[in-house]
């Protein structure tokens, strides 16, 4: 990309709130402030949840940098939960309007959330420009726009995505390091981007394209080395859509971090389905010492319906070899979705017992996310019409279902059980218990009462089960 002629201040600012599960990094905010720092411009990273949601600490940081450009992350529309409805676009319009009350400074809009509904946040905001999806390469080409005096159009899209060479690596804030490596123990990463599967309700191949794309495995494993060289940490999360690519990058990863001999500790999704005890041992010798499985149904069913693409019958064997290989892992379940009825639930239920040495998180409801196949699912059953808006959170429950009564099945099959949780609510009730008494990283694997001595140990003083 051709070099600019100017350098710009730039301020980029994660308006992310949420604590739940737990605290996460910022990624893309690093991943941005690393493109326009090899750009030349002068970047601070700004987190709100760092400042303590306070807007006269993002007031006064404005003010003591004087930024030519304000960056604001939107990573969620809200927080995916039915049964305590919580929105976020309002903070991001605070946001704009603090940043306003300083003459001249453009505001640009970018991050997960905003790519859902870039047209209507960007009205709800005031912002000048929004970026949708990748962010990296667009938002540098836009500053160069803005800077040469030319005009863009308010929203910018880069119109191919990115490759292997052009991702850029994190460029990690201390600050913003040190609060996550207090708050959760670990800092994200990936590995690729990019997600196959058609789930019905899943806005991955939207946000980051239904091709593959996998990083340099010694491009990742540097990035994990100065992460421990330059900030100590030790501990990561791999947040790509699916860890285990079918075509098996995800055990390249895996052999360079074996191949130097580099001692950290990290968490991945996974799909549940063709991973078996040689593949998680590989893995556990890397480092990996808890995993979350993208299991999201509890029955073939509603497995199917959902667009899945995997069987309950895979779910226990991937269980299975987890728990015979002494690893943690957790499933999260949403019942109420499309195919969903009362002997749905009731055999999903049943499924669920059948997990053993694990821990489930059941949800009510699956969030309408705009432009996903769910979204046209609910417009053709008449839960939502073609005027409503998804800024708001909107839930798809199967027509005809009796929710209450769903919810009670739910609580009572989980009752008494630590290794089981619902509603949400709990589980951040629980998680708050466990961060005042010191621990630190995913926190479910606390709930397992079996605590194999082979497991590598985790940072701050986590422990991977209580005995």
């Amino acid at each position: 990309m051709h070099l600019i002629n100017c350098m710009a201040r730039v301020l980029l600012v994660s308006s992310n709130v949420t604590e739940e599960p737990m605290p996460v990094y910022p990624l893309g905010l690093a991943v941005v402030a690393a493109a326009l720092t090899a750009q030349g411009h002068q970047v601070e990273q700004f987190d709100f949840l760092v400042a303590d949601l306070s807007l006269d600490l993002l007031r006064d940081r404005i003010r003591t940098f004087a930024p030519d450009y304000v960056g604001i992350g939107i990573r969620n529309l809200d927080n995916c939960d039915s049964l305590t409805r919580t929105s976020y676009p309002t903070l991001a319009k605070q946001m704009v309007e603090v940043t306003r009350e300083t003459p001249g400074i453009r505001v640009i809009l970018g991050g997960s959330g905003f790519s859902l509904a870039p047209v209507e946040l960007l009205a709800l905001t005031g912002a000048d420009h929004g970026v949708v999806g990748e962010g990296e390469r667009a938002v540098c080409r836009l500053i160069q726009e803005l800077e040469s005096g030319r005009v863009p159009p308010p929203l910018l899209r880069d119109p191919e995505l990115l490759d292997r060479d052009s991702m850029a690596a994190p460029l990690f804030s201390t600050e913003l390091v040190a609060f996550y490596r207090e708050r959760s123990g670990m800092i994200n990463l990936q590995t690729k981007r990019g997600c196959p599967e058609h789930c019905v309700y899943c806005n991955y191949p939207q946000l980051e394209g239904s091709r593959v794309r996998p990083m340099e495995p010694r491009a990742v494993v540097d990035a994990l080395e100065r992460a421990v060289r330059e900030h100590r940490a030790d501990h990561f999360f791999f947040t790509d859509a699916i860890f285990n690519d079918r075509e098996g990058h995800y055990l390249a990863v895996v052999e360079e971090i074996l191949r130097r001999d580099l001692a950290v500790s990290w968490c991945c999704y996974l799909r549940p389905q063709g991973l078996g005890r040689k593949e998680l041992a590989l893995m556990i010798r890397a480092g990996l010492h808890a995993v979350e499985l993208g299991t999201d149904g509890a029955c073939d069913t509603t497995l199917q319906a959902m667009g899945k693409n995997l069987t309950f019958a895979e779910v226990l064997e991937v269980t299975a070899a987890c728990a015979a290989e002494y690893l943690p892992c957790a499933h999260f379940v949403m019942f109420g979705g499309p195919g969903e009825t009362p002997e749905t639930v009731a055999e999903g239920l049943a499924n669920l017992e059948r997990l053993d040495r694990s821990v489930v998180f059941a949800f009510s409801g699956m969030r309408i996310l705009p432009g996903t196949p769910l979204q046209a699912l609910a417009l053709r059953a008449g839960l939502i019409t073609p005027g409503t808006s998804l800024l708001e959170p909107a839930y798809y429950f199967a027509p005809g279902l009796d929710v209450e009564a769903m919810n009670r099945e739910i609580a009572r099959a989980f009752h008494h059980r630590r290794d089981r949780v619902f509603p949400p609510e709990e589980g951040r009730r629980r998680q708050q218990t466990l961060i005042r008494m010191g621990y630190r990283g995913l926190l479910w694997d606390t709930l397992l009462r079996w605590r194999p001595a082979a497991l590598p140990a985790i940072p701050n003083g986590t422990a991977h089960a209580n005995p």
